[in-house]
């Protein structure tokens, strides 16, 4: 349990940028936000996290670099063409959430597109960097303390919208880095971030509005966006008496994170310059690529509502050149011809954007994200909330901050200092309190299939089966937990009791089932999918053995409580979301 340990350490694997955090039991028992996290450097950058970026060796299975110096390393590699056989990952998170169901052995293609590893294994290196990295800090700073693995609780942070078995995929990758299952905790990232906002009771920077959430008392509701590099979180909390918190809406969101609108920018290079020109740019001059993107990211950050001027981005001279050498015409003429002849213009290699241009790259994120907040708080008529907390990487985006609070007047928007880190801080206060969260909200129903007496009035005529014990009804959907239900953490939502029907039966196997749908009927519905399984152990023999079966949604992982009737023996199980 967290309580027994020294230590808390977090990582915050994130889709484009990752990071890592800790702080000592002692320390956050004075004073909760007292909490280190790296700051990283590369390429005359100095950031909050580092890129999320993975070279690995030839062998494909030992990692060479991570972050800035995995982003170096293979631009050299490529510059002299020595790149072939290695393997460079980024921006491979995102796979965890456009996949409905995972396999355990699922591949993920590389930045080429031609290779092709176990997604495990991309995942669990950078994790194990990620850790190892934390360690070294760590010893640097308490040489000699003799601190040892069981001293270390982790917290691994996800998006809340993700699946069971994409959290589930995480969890092996980290036991597979090198954290033991029993020191992990998985935490939600807008959960993380709201409990971190909670305590900020004192800033670096003077920021009244979130020294004012941690005054903010019970019976209030606020809605949490968190916005980061690939996913948006959308959640609702309410402040309990003790200081807790509640969900009251059930996490949702989409795919409309900052990398939508570097996605944006790509495509208007690729008008003006060409989609062929861009891909071999891509391609073949890997350092100026990342160059121009880095100098787009710290570019982005300053565009909002309120900013006139143009946007300036030096272009490398490798694509200009190259414009030239596979269209036979210079870039400056190139852009005539296209619909920005009039917004942007050449000056010294540099490419002058006017600002509606450049306002234009975050509409597919922004207004997607905006839409959604206003049909949730459509749905919250009954329960309505004061306040907005933007977190997360993207929400420190001028153009982010100010359209939501040009839409949203009536509410109290809170951006703290340094959004981009209040998640991976506050999964370190989680992991010291894991407890802080006492209920959450259903996202899915889940069920289980059952054979039930085949009923004329309620069951369509083609289910309609007969056997040698009576006419039948197979595949029915039967409800452990409904969409949108409350679930109080660590109590049992469902419990049933079940039974051998051989001598010789060592377990019983069971099927797990979710939808959207409220009230699904049978387990091949439209939009019902088959999620997971486990397995009940039963001991001794005979027929009619009875095992007690508690199944416990409420925590941010499924649990399974077994309890064999005849011999009270108790066993944990987790259902197994991959396949």
């Amino acid at each position: 349990m967290a309580a027994l340990t020294l230590l808390v350490a977090a990582i915050d694997f994130g889709t484009t940028y990752s990071g890592w955090a800790f702080s000592f039991r002692h320390d956050f028992e004075v004073e909760p936000t007292k909490i280190f996290a790296k700051q990283w450097t590369g390429s005359n950058l100095v950031s909050a996290k580092g890129p999320t970026c993975v070279l690995i060796k030839p062998d494909g299975q030992t990692l060479h670099s991570f972050g800035f110096e995995a982003e170096n390393k293979f631009a050299e590699l490529v510059a002299d063409n020595e790149h072939e056989d290695w393997y460079f990952f980024h921006r491979f998170k995102m796979m965890l959430f456009e996949k409905e169901t995972l396999q355990r052995n699922v591949m993920l293609e590389d930045s080429s597109g031609k290779k092709k590893l176990p997604a495990k294994t991309v995942f669990s290196l950078s994790i194990q960097y990620l850790k190892d990295d934390l360690i070294t800090e760590l010893q640097n700073r308490i040489f000699g303390c003799g601190m040892q693995d069981r001293d270390i609780q982790w917290v691994l942070t996800v998006p809340a919208i993700w699946t069971d078995s994409s959290k589930q995929f995480m969890r092996e990758a980290a036991q597979e880095a090198g954290i033991p299952g029993d020191k992990l905790n998985i935490s939600l990232e807008p959960e993380a971030a709201s409990l971190f906002c909670r305590h900020y009771r004192h800033l670096e920077k003077s920021d009244k509005d979130a020294t004012w959430m941690s005054t903010y008392g019970p019976g209030r509701r606020y809605l949490v966006l968190d916005a980061g590099g690939g996913t948006v979180d959308v959640t609702v909390h309410e402040v309990m008496s003790d200081e807790k918190l509640k969900e009251i809406y059930k996490a949702s969101g989409g795919a409309w994170g900052g990398t939508k609108v570097d996605d944006a920018f790509y495509n208007f290079l690729s008008e003006i310059a060409g989609t062929s020109v861009m891909a071999k740019f891509k391609a073949e001059y890997i350092d100026d690529y990342l160059d121009l993107f880095r100098s787009f990211e710290i570019k982005k950050r300053k565009v909002g509502l309120k900013t006139e001027s143009r946007l300036n981005i030096e272009l490398p001279v490798a694509l200009v050149n190259l414009v030239n050498e596979m269209r036979g015409e210079p870039l400056q003429e190139a852009m005539m011809k296209t619909h920005y002849s009039n917004q942007i213009r050449m000056v010294n290699n540099k490419l002058r954007i006017d600002s509606k241009i450049a306002e234009g790259f975050f509409e597919p994120a922004v207004n997607s994200i905006i839409e959604h907040v206003k049909s949730l708080l459509k749905e919250l008529t009954n329960s309505p909330v004061d306040a907005i907390l933007m977190v997360g990487g993207f929400s420190e985006s001028p153009m982010l901050q100010e359209t939501v609070q040009s839409n949203f007047p009536e509410l109290k928007v809170i951006i703290p200092y340094e959004a981009g880190l209040a998640v991976v801080k506050g999964a370190v206060i989680f992991g010291h309190s894991p407890t802080a969260i006492v209920q959450r909200v259903s996202k899915y129903t889940y069920g289980t299939d059952v054979v039930v007496d085949f009923d004329p009035d309620t069951h369509p005529l083609h289910r309609r089966k007969e056997t040698s014990d009576g006419v039948i009804c197979e595949n029915v959907f039967s409800k452990l937990t409904e969409a949108g239900q409350i679930l109080v953490v660590g109590e049992a939502q469902y419990e049933q009791t079940y039974k051998t029907i051989t001598k010789t039966q060592k377990a019983m196997g069971m099927d797990i089932y979710a939808s959207i749908e409220k009230n699904p009927k049978f387990i091949d519905d439209v939009g019902c999918i088959k999620i997971g399984t486990f397995s009940v152990p039963v001991s001794g023999s005979g027929k009619g053995r009875k095992v007690t079966v508690k199944m416990i949604f409420g925590g941010t992982e499924n649990d399974v409580v077994c309890t064999e009737v005849a011999t009270g023996k108790i066993t944990h199980l987790k259902v197994d979301f991959l396949t």
